[in-house]
């Protein structure tokens, strides 16, 4: 009989093994809980380590359970201040834009992180139609998550989806081409048609192309990697230096995995399940303070979350493996 998940482990699993359905129990025997409490079991709910700030919030989820409260929310930010890496998506954006305009790529003079953005565009090859409307995708799929300028609010088109229909943690392809895009059906069909030649944890698998630009995600820690990837797909390149990242879809390139591994050890210890000779964070326990049967509850939760993250269950790399439906091919 499949035991039913609680709606905590939704960002984590998709089934309750033992380990979750002990610390299920946890929570049973403190229940109810406060409205501090689920709002700090909240967070937790909502971590993605591939995220660009994945170390902060772990921090903040820590100094949280420590204190009992929070006032902190994932994605969260007061109004007028902005992150450095909002430049990095607006520039992107800009760079591809004055190339589909016909700006010569040698002539945008701009940065994309550390990359010049002459470079990037430089993988797109010549210009076509099928490649202007591939690259326009690309700008469609970043601007569809980031809080764009308000000059250039006019140009705001959302992003509908290519290849994926189905929800946040549920893998379903499209069957056929979206209304939104029938009018140029045959770009859709070769976008989603064209296939990367990519890595999944060292495994050679396909991609397609299509479902590249639908994962691209901007807050993703490899987000500058992944759109060379694409980039160079657009341009023919079908065979990338390095493997293309999206949520649980290679995560051992992440590059807070060995710092996380260290945490997931110190909660351990803290919530009172520790593994012999591990290598511990003293400060990571002096932020957690004097245990309390909440405080376990929560230690369990996070260690548990990133674990599950770092090496997913089976039926959760399923969808993470993304690479396209079979009629693709």
């Amino acid at each position: 009989m499949t035991t039913s998940l609680r709606s905590w482990w939704r960002n984590c699993a998709l089934t309750a093994d033992p380990e979750i359905l002990e610390i299920d129990r946890m929570e049973d025997r403190i229940t109810p809980l406060s409205s501090d409490v689920k709002s700090i079991r909240e967070l937790i709910s909502s971590l993605e380590l591939c995220h660009h700030k994945a170390d902060r919030w772990v921090t903040n989820i820590i100094g949280a359970i420590g204190i009992g409260k929070t006032q902190k929310g994932l994605g969260t930010r007061p109004g007028g201040q902005s992150h450095p890496i909002e430049k990095i998506w607006e520039n992107a954006c800009t760079a591809l834009l004055a190339w589909c305009a016909g700006c010569p790529s040698k002539k945008i003079d701009l940065s994309i992180d550390t990359i010049p953005a002459s470079r990037l565009l430089a993988g797109l090859g010549d210009r076509s139609a099928l490649k202007e409307w591939q690259v326009q995708r690309v700008v469609e799929k970043i601007r569809s998550v980031i809080q764009w300028p308000q000059s250039l609010d006019d140009l705001t088109t959302p992003y509908v989806w290519l290849l994926l229909s189905g929800s946040e943690y549920e893998l379903a392809y499209r069957t056929k081409c979206p209304e939104h895009y029938i009018e140029h059906k045959d770009f859709w069909l070769k976008t989603v048609r064209t296939c990367i030649h990519d890595t999944d944890n060292g495994d050679e698998t396909e991609l397609s192309l299509g479902l590249a630009i639908d994962m691209l995600w901007p807050c993703h820690c490899r987000f500058v990697t992944n759109l060379q990837i694409i980039c160079e797909a657009i341009g023919g390149r079908l065979r990338p230096e390095t493997p293309f990242s999206a949520c649980g879809r290679n995560i051992h390139l992440l590059p807070i995995r060995p710092r996380m591994e260290i945490v997931s050890n110190t909660l351990k210890v803290y919530y009172g399940d520790p593994e012999s000779n591990t290598e511990m964070d003293m400060d990571v326990l002096a932020m957690l303070g004097n245990q309390t049967e909440e405080k376990r509850w929560l230690a369990a939760s996070l260690d548990k979350t990133i674990r599950l993250q770092l090496r997913p269950p089976s039926d959760l790399r399923a969808i993470s493996s993304l690479r396209g439906p079979d009629w693709i091919r």
